[in-house]
């Protein structure tokens, strides 16, 4: 499986995450996005106006991806959670969205590289492995 069970619990309950795209002239972009972790271990990014978006035409062009999730558990004492995922993406065009009514296309990230902080250890013991 691609992400521990600990991590699958933590995406179940996080909600929203931002998904870091790079455009071909390489001008980065950064949006706060819902999503979907489907069975496989892939991601699914939804939106009302999809295919319209710069995020998924930067994944039409062949932007890899960076998607994190992350949360501030509390401040005294400091404690943060989250998981970052590196990989490749496609843009699908007629996909079940992660949340209806949203548009029937999604960006679809395949996880290559997964690191973690807070979720299978304290808050500042990070762990960073291969997807399998």
């Amino acid at each position: 499986m691609t992400f521990t069970s600990n991590e699958q619990k933590f995406l179940a309950e996080a909600g929203i995450g931002r998904l870091a795209t790079v455009s071909p002239d390489g001008v980065v972009q950064n949006n706060p996005t819902n999503y979907r972790v489907n069975a496989d271990g892939t991601i699914d990014i939804g939106g009302m106006r999809m295919r319209a978006s710069r995020k998924y035409r930067n994944v039409e062009a062949g932007s890899r991806v960076s998607f994190v999730v992350d949360q501030q558990v509390s401040l005294e004492p400091y404690e943060i959670r989250g998981i970052e995922v590196r990989g490749t993406a496609v843009a699908l065009d007629d996909e079940e969205p992660p949340f209806p009514p949203q548009e029937r296309a999604v960006i679809r990230i395949h996880p290559e590289r997964i690191i973690s902080w807070g979720i299978d250890g304290g808050s500042f013991e990070f762990t960073s492995r291969t997807a399998e």
